[in-house]
C-alpha cells in the first residue's frame, strides 16, 4: 500500500531506499520482588551494567566517523553526565535496597521521575533534553537484558538503507559509518533535537516528528525522503520513484556545479557588489569557510569555547582560538561575537537556569553582570586584534545604557593592556547586534556609538512575534515575512545605509534563498551564513537585478495580506 507521511524537515536532500527499522527506544520492563538475600547481587548487577554502559560510551570517542560534527563529543559528555546523575544511579540503588525490586524496574521508575522534571521546564530546548535521559536509560536496560544498546554497524547492508525509528540516540548514529545509510526518520524530535543536529552534521536528509512512522512503515518498505518538504513517501509507484531519482540527480549535480563559483565575485547583474561572509563556531571550521569562497567571517560564536566543559577557558586559551581564526583568514575580516551564553546555551558552571532563559540573564546582560568573565574575554580579543583584520561584535544590546557600559569596559581593558605593554589594535571596530525590537526602534544611539551593525534575525523575529522558535507547537507562527518583521528590517538597514554604517544580516534568514533578493531589495549588501549555504546564495545574487527587485520589494513592504506577500515573493524569485 502506498501512502505519505508529513513531518519536520531538519536536514536537506533527497534519499531513496529501503526501510531499516530500529527497535522502540523504551523497553518493556517487568516488576518483581527479590528475596532479601539476592538484593546485594541485584545492586551489583546494576553497577556492572552502569560500568559497561560507561565503557561503551567512552569507546564511541574512538569509533566516531571523521565527518562527525564537533557536537558529537558534547552529546557523549551529556550522556555520561546523565549516567552519573544521582537521580539515575544512586536513586536506583537505594530503591533496589529499599523495595527489593529488580534493577530494571528501579531504573525505569527513576527515569520517569527525572523525565517529569524536564517536562516541567518552560523552555522547549530544555524539555527536549528528556530524550537524552530516556536514551541513556534505554542503553543501560539493554545492557541488563544482555543486548547491546546500539545499532550494530553490520546490520546496515548498503548505503540506500533508511533508518526508521521511534527515536534514535546520537550515540547510535555516531557508531554508523556515514556511507551505511542515506537518511533518518524518527517519530520524535524537533529542529533542536540532538538527532537532528547529528543528521545535519552528517549531511543526511532527515525528517523528524513523524509521530507514527515506526508503526506504519515495515522493514524493507521502499521509501522516498524529501528533506526539503518533510515528506516521506512509502511504497511509491515506479513513476514517482523515477521522478524523484531525477530530482535527486539534479540536486547532486547542482551542488557540484556550485563549486565552480568559489572564486567568482558576488555581483548582481547590474554590477552591485555583495559581501558573503561565513558563520563559525570554532577555528577548525576555517577549511569549510575557505572551500566555499567566503570573503570573511561575519560571526564567530565565541560561546562555543565555553560549552560542554568543566572549567572555563582562561585568557590564554581564548587568545589562542581568536588569534588562530584571525591569522587563518589571511587578512580578510573576522567578526568575533562576545559570548552569547544563557537561553539554550548554558555553561556547566551556571548557578541556575531561569524559568524563561530567552528573556533572562544572557549575552551582554550576563557579561555586564560577570565583569571578571567579560574582562578576561575582552583582553583575549584585543590581544588577538594585533594579528589581523578583526572586529568585536556585542550581542543583545537593547539601548544606550548597555552600549555605554560595554564601551567603558573595552576602554578600561585597552588601558590595562597599554600599561602592560601588550600589543593590540587601538582602532579595532566595535559593533552591535540588532536582535531586540527595542534596539531596532532606537537606532540613533547605535549609529552614533558603534562602528557597524549585525542583524540577528533569529531572535529579532522571535522577540517581535513573541514566539519560541524551538517549540514545534508554535513553530508555524515563526514568520520572517510578517509585516512587523519586514518593517524593522527595512528600518534598520535603511537607517544604517543613510548613516554610512556597515550593516549585515547574520541570522538564518541570510542563508535562506527565498529571502536573498528580498534582503537585497531592502538595501542589504553583506550577508553572513553557514559556510554550506554560501555558494547557492552567491548563485542567486549573480542572477539578480536590483532594478527588477526594487519595485517588487516595495510592494511586499506595503502589503499586509499574507497570501499577496507570498505571491510577490514568488514573483521576486521567479
Amino acid at each position: 500500500m502506498s501512502f505519505a507521511l508529513h513531518g519536520l524537515p531538519v536536514s536537506r536532500g533527497i534519499a531513496i531506499g529501503h526501510a531499516h527499522l530500529v527497535s522502540h527506544a523504551v523497553l518493556e520492563v517487568t516488576h518483581y520482588v527479590l528475596p532479601k538475600h539476592l538484593v546485594h547481587e541485584e545492586v551489583a548487577r546494576l553497577d556492572d551494567a552502569l560500568q559497561a554502559t560507561r565503557q561503551e560510551l567512552l569507546a564511541l570517542r574512538e569509533y566516531r566517523p571523521q565527518l562527525a560534527a564537533a557536537e558529537f563529543d558534547a552529546f557523549l559528555d551529556l550522556h555520561l553526565m546523565i549516567l552519573d546523575d544521582v537521580h539515575i544511579s544512586s536513586a536506583a540503588r537505594e530503591m533496589i535496597q529499599r523495595e527489593h525490586c529488580n534493577a530494571e524496574w528501579a531504573l525505569k521508575t527513576q527515569m520517569e521521575e527525572l523525565v517529569a522534571q524536564f517536562e516541567a521546564f518552560e523552555d522547549a530546548y530544555l524539555r527536549e533534553r528528556k530524550t537524552d535521559v530516556i536514551q541513556v536509560v534505554e542503553r543501560i536496560l539493554k545492557t541488563l537484558s544482555g543486548h547491546p544498546g546500539h545499532v550494530p554497524p553490520d546490520s546496515l547492508r548498503e548505503a540506500s538503507l533508511i533508518l526508521v525509528a521511534h527515536d534514535v540516540s546520537p550515540a547510535d548514529l555516531i557508531q554508523l559509518k556515514p556511507n551505511q545509510f542515506s537518511a533518518i526518520l524518527t517519530d520524535l524530535g524537533g529542529a533542536t533535537s540532538h538527532t537532528a543536529i547529528v543528521a545535519r552534521g552528517l549531511n543526511k536528509p532527515c525528517v523528524v516528528g513523524l509521530h507514527h512512522a515506526r508503526e506504519l512503515i515495515k522493514d524493507n518498505d521502499l521509501l522516498i525522503i524529501d528533506g526539503e518538504q518533510g515528506v516521506v513517501l512509502v511504497n511509491p509507484d515506479k513513476q514517482l520513484v523515477a521522478e524523484y531519482r531525477l530530482r535527486q540527480s539534479q540536486f547532486d549535480l547542482e551542488r557540484q556545479k556550485l563549486k565552480r563559483l568559489k572564486s567568482a565575485h558576488a555581483n548582481t547583474l547590474d554590477g552591485t557588489h555583495v559581501e558573503l561572509h561565513a558563520n563559525i563556531e570554532m577555528p577548525n571550521d576555517l577549511p569549510e569557510v575557505k572551500e566555499n569562497g567566503a570573503t570573511g567571517i561575519g560571526l564567530f560564536r565565541s560561546e562555543f569555547l565555553f560549552l560542554n566543559r568543566d572549567t572555563l577557558p582562561d585568557e590564554e586559551e581564548q587568545f589562542a582560538a581568536y588569534r588562530s581564526a584571525v591569522e587563518g583568514m589571511d587578512g580578510l575580516p573576522v567578526t568575533i561575537r562576545t559570548f552569547d551564553l544563557g537561553a539554550d546555551k548554558q555553561m556547566k558552571q551556571a548557578v541556575r537556569v531561569a524559568s524563561n532563559p530567552a528573556l533572562g540573564l544572557r549575552a551582554i546582560r550576563l557579561c555586564l553582570a560577570e565583569p571578571q568573565l567579560f574582562r578576561t574575554q575582552l583582553r583575549a580579543l584585543l590581544r588577538a586584534s594585533a594579528y589581523g583584520n578583526m572586529k568585536i561584535l556585542v550581542p543583545m544590546l537593547s539601548g544606550l545604557a548597555e552600549i555605554n557600559q560595554t564601551l567603558q569596559f573595552i576602554s578600561q581593558t585597552k588601558h590595562e593592556l597599554s600599561a602592560q605593554g601588550i600589543a593590540f589594535d587601538p582602532n579595532v571596530p566595535i559593533g552591535g547586534m540588532i536582535e531586540i525590537p527595542a534596539a531596532a526602534l532606537s537606532m540613533s544611539a547605535f549609529l552614533k556609538k558603534l562602528d557597524f551593525l549585525s542583524i540577528g534575525t533569529n531572535d529579532l523575529i522571535q522577540y517581535t512575534l513573541a514566539i519560541d522558535r524551538t517549540d514545534e507547537e508554535v513553530a508555524h507562527l515563526y514568520d520572517p515575512l510578517h509585516p512587523s518583521v519586514l518593517y524593522l528590517l527595512a528600518h534598520v538597514i535603511g537607517q544604517a545605509n543613510n548613516a554610512n554604517v556597515p550593516v549585515s544580516v547574520c541570522g538564518e534568514m541570510a542563508g535562506e534563498l527565498a529571502y536573498t533578493r528580498l534582503l537585497l531589495g531592502l538595501g542589504l549588501r553583506q550577508f553572513s551564513m553557514n559556510p554550506g549555504q554560501l555558494l547557492a546564495t552567491k548563485q542567486r545574487i549573480l542572477t539578480s537585478s536590483l532594478p527588477d527587485i526594487m519595485p517588487i520589494t516595495q510592494k511586499i513592504l506595503h502589503s499586509d495580506d499574507p497570501l499577496r506577500m507570498q505571491e510577490l515573493l514568488a514573483q521576486l524569485n521567479a
